[in-house]
Formats: structure tokens, sequence, C-alpha cells
């Protein structure tokens, strides 16, 4: 039996070091090496420069403002889900998954035809009179974006967290006397603190090492850290400089996933 388990796990191990230990190997070499092979420090201190530092703090800033949309937008509409007497987990594959099998590319070219100063969104302004929206290429539009693509990520870790808790013990509460406002501040949102920080980190990390989405909505005008990283690789041919960003970034993804391991301990907010 053991063999048979070993032997089905053999795609997955050469999957695993393939394509998650081999890079992950190239970029720490790359990282602590110079252009001559000598060790250095150079790289990852690079991120101290102003060009560097302020793409870094630019990405933190928008993807935290862009966790705390998704937040505000997903904790109500968990809510919502986990109240439903429709066949729950059919239902949020079909409002949530399956929009998410289109290409992220795609969706995210949907939205610049939409936002374009010559796009649908403008057009139907101008067609009633109104003033045209110019929030393409700019920190509004990439925040969009985020939203967008992410919120399903917020949105089924904190239903996963509400869906399972006891009715029993909500019910106990309002017959205790405590009205709704008291039964969320110490019951329902104390019990779904695990989604919280499931869905926070979710949206937080693909958040801060997004590049796709600051190069088409924000017309590579507003550089983020992933941007950056990107350019260095693609652009400049600067493996070094590039795998020192990488490890810098990869310090904070680290960060939060240890954060939300201490307090998702049981991992009651992990996806269905």
């Amino acid at each position: 039996m053991k063999s048979k388990r070993s032997l089905l796990a053999g795609p997955y191990l050469f999957w695993s070091i393939a394509f998650i230990i081999i890079p992950l190997v190239m970029v720490f070499y790359y990282g602590f090496i110079n252009e001559n092979g000598a060790f250095t420090l150079e790289n990852i201190a690079a991120i101290a420069t102003p060009e560097h530092s302020k793409a870094l703090w630019i990405s933190i800033r928008l993807s935290l403002i862009s966790t705390v949309i998704c937040f505000l937008l997903a904790y109500p509409l968990a809510m919502i889900l986990s109240s439903m007497s429709v066949n729950q987990n059919q239902f949020i594959v079909l409002v949530f998954i399956l929009p998410m099998w289109m290409n992220f590319l795609l969706r995210t070219l949907a939205w610049q035809t939409l936002l374009e100063k010559n796009g649908v969104i403008n057009m139907i302004l101008n067609f009633f009179s109104l003033p045209s929206l110019n929030i393409i290429n700019t920190e509004a539009a990439i925040i969009l974006g985020m939203v967008y693509n992410f919120l399903p990520f917020m949105v089924l870790p904190i239903y996963n967290s509400l869906a399972r808790l006891d009715r029993d013990v909500i019910n106990a509460a309002h017959d205790l006397g405590a009205n709704w406002v008291q039964t969320f501040c110490r019951i329902i949102f104390p019990l779904s603190i695990p989604g919280v920080v499931s869905g926070v980190t979710m949206v937080f990390v693909p958040a801060l090492t997004t590049f796709v989405i600051s190069a088409i909505l924000g017309g590579s005008k507003i550089l983020l850290i992933g941007n950056v990283i990107e350019q260095e690789f693609t652009q400049a041919s600067n493996w070094n400089l590039g795998s020192g960003l990488s490890i810098v970034l990869m310090i904070f993804i680290i960060l939060s996933m240890i954060i939300s391991a201490i307090l998702d301990k049981d991992g009651e907010g992990t996806l269905l």
C-alpha cells in the first residue's frame, strides 16, 4: 500500500521540484550574487533606493486599500449567503467560481475597455449628457481592478466560517436579551475571525505582488513593486536585481502567512 501511495505521489513530487523548489533556488541564488558571481547583499539592499522604496510603498498602500474594500464588500455578502435557505454550495459555485474560470488577463482587459476615455462607460455617460469618468491610468483604476479580481478570495473563506457557526449559539444570545448589534460584535464576528484573516491574506498577497493589473489599468504610469521586478527580468535582463527584490517581497508574503497561521490555527478559514 505504501509503495502504491509513493507511486501516486510521484507526479506531484516532480511538479513541486520542477516548478516550485528549483525556481525558488534560482531566485535565491541570483539574489545573493552579483554579475561576476560573487556573494553580495546589494541586490536586496536595492529596495532602499528611492525608486524601489516608492514602488514598494505604493504597492503596500494600494494592497491595503483594496483589502479593506474587499472586506467591507465581502462580509455583508457572506452573511447574506450564509443565511439563505437555497442550496448554498451550488449557489456559491455558480456566483463566484464560474466567473473565475475566465482568464485573469481577459477580465482585466475588459475593465480597460470599460474605463478608457472612449470606453463603454463614458459612451453611456455621454449619451445621457453626464460628465465623463476619467479614472483610467490612475490608482483608482488599479484598486478597482484588484477589488474585482480578488473579491471572491475574500468572500469564500468568510462565508465558510459563517456557514460553520452553530445557530443555537446565536439563538441563545437572542434569548438572553442580546440585540443584533451585540450578537454580531460578541459572537458572530469573533467566531468568523479565522475566515477574515484567511480572506485578508488571500487578497493582500496577490494584490501586493500583481503587475498585470497596474500595467493594464495603470497604463504603466504607476509602477508597483511587481512591475519593477517584472521589468528587471524581462526588459533590463538583470536577474540579480530582480531576484533580490523578489526575496524582499517574499519576506512580506511569509510574514502575512505566519500571521494568518497564528490567528487561524485550526484552519477554520480555509476554502470550501
